[in-house]
């Protein structure tokens, strides 16, 4: 038991290798292999697996395995939107602090909660941001999504590529003209080099989508009778997943649905049950290789 004591000792505290600790000791590797499962097994070395109180690791993994995806992280639920917010963006800027590496193009687009999280970040690699679409321009809070990238940029100390134009134009004509925009051209031509992407998901209500909210009655309900379940950067889908095409293609200034497609990494953030359906259809598309999400959205997603 001393000896297998040592071992451990070595391997966990120390860091060394199995090889180095066999050469020490005089002992074939797997020998040193045994004595670690020794240790484990008599209780010498107990595993204690702890993450930050706010995460729930057991729904965590039911959810990416029930859909495939590389990551699934799922926050403690709240009763209050602002706090599960609050969460949401936390942890995604803590996710984009990990795995954005020098040199990637960052994509961010509009929502509340990735407000919050660009606010949240503390730490990000030198790379290009670029904003995915332009503001609704009917919200009062819309300099958010343009300070949002410009904060990721000033933190990484990388080139940023905001969008001064309104995300819904009232026809396509404009919405052409204002793509000619240098400034604007110069954010979309990242779009077919982004690396990583972070969007919001909206459901088709008024409580779900920001959206929906900024749209005339008559256009919602033409959405509503094509089947639109949810949207992504004004890309909408029906419940199966597929893209929706509607009147407002031409006249939106956002990625499209093709262009993510691309994207090697897309972090969707979003939560509460109100959006679980959305949440739902978003993960149907195939869009999307990471969600942040919280409790009450994912045990309607995977239940137990």
């Amino acid at each position: 038991m001393v000896l297998v004591s040592a071992i451990a000792r070595r391997f966990y505290v120390d860091g060394r290798s199995k090889v180095e600790i066999g050469e020490e000791f005089g002992l074939s590797r797997f020998k040193v292999a045994r004595a670690l499962e020794t240790a484990r097994e008599s209780g010498i070395v107990r595993i204690d697996i702890r993450l930050p109180a706010r995460l729930d690791a057991e729904l965590s993994d039911r959810l990416r395995d029930a859909y495939g995806l590389r990551r699934a992280i799922v926050v403690s639920a709240s009763d209050d939107p602002v706090h599960s917010r609050q969460q949401l963006g936390a942890v995604a800027a803590d996710l984009l602090g990990e795995i954005v590496t020098d040199d990637d193009v960052l994509g961010l687009a509009w929502g509340r909660t990735l407000q919050v999280m660009g606010a949240e970040l503390t730490r990000l690699a030198r790379c290009t941001t670029v904003q995915l679409n332009g503001v609704l321009s009917a919200r009062s809070d819309t300099a958010g999504s343009v300070e949002t990238v410009r904060r990721a940029a000033r933190l990484s100390g990388g080139p940023a590529y905001p969008v001064y134009a309104p995300l819904i134009l009232p026809d396509a004509a404009t919405a052409r003209t204002l793509r000619a925009d240098p400034g604007i051209a110069a954010a979309f031509a990242h779009f077919d080099r982004l690396t990583t992407a972070v969007v919001a998901i909206g459901g088709w209500d008024d409580r779900s989508s920001t959206v929906f909210e900024s749209l005339d009655p008559e256009v919602r309900e033409r959405c509503a009778e094509l089947g639109v379940r949810a949207e992504i950067s004004a890309q909408f889908f029906d419940a199966d997943g597929a893209r929706v095409r509607t009147e407002l293609d031409e006249r939106v200034l956002s990625v499209s649905a093709d262009q993510l497609r691309k994207v090697p990494e897309v972090i969707a953030v979003a939560g509460g049950a109100h959006k679980a359906e959305a949440i739902g259809v978003a993960l149907k598309t195939g869009l999307i290789s990471t969600l942040v999400t919280d409790a009450a959205a994912a045990q309607a997603l995977a239940p137990g």
